[in-house]
């Protein structure tokens, strides 16, 4: 990634210095006037005093909820509330008191007493056969 950021090198801080403020069209007129249109970046604002004042010359504190002021901070205020505070304090109660995944604690526990019991009756904690052998089935030899 530094690579890459690396081969903009010295053009990168001139292009951040001066961002361009004016396009000029270099297409061939359609009608007789033949100087080149010179069109502006940003719409340039109304100046006859009846244009649309920005909410944070309104209010400087502006939060993006409301226009009014108040309203704006106290929605502010429910939402950070609402989404930060409760969102995290019962998301993770909840997440902490899932129940076990896999039943894995379970399984080691139930694990563990029935190596307790095998000890307390002198039996090896593993058999050598997993299963009992007069209880497995087998298809005689000539059959397949």
């Amino acid at each position: 990634m530094l690579t890459r950021v690396s081969r903009f090198g010295p053009t990168l801080p001139r292009l951040l210095s001066k961002p361009p403020a004016r396009f000029v069209s270099q297409s061939k007129p359609t009608s007789g006037a033949s100087s080149a249109a010179v069109t502006e970046l940003h719409p340039a604002a109304e100046q006859a005093g009846h244009g649309e004042v920005s909410h944070y010359v309104k209010n400087p504190d502006y939060h993006g909820f409301s226009s009014d002021p108040v309203v704006d901070q106290w929605n502010m205020r429910v939402g950070f509330f609402f989404g930060i505070s409760v969102a995290l304090v019962i998301g993770g109660t909840f997440i902490h008191y899932l129940p076990d995944h896999g039943m894995r604690q379970w399984a080691r526990r139930e694990a563990e007493r029935v190596i307790q019991q095998r000890e307390k009756e002198g039996l090896p904690v593993i058999g050598e056969n997993y299963y009992d052998p007069n209880k497995i089935v087998l298809t005689p030899a000539g059959e397949e």
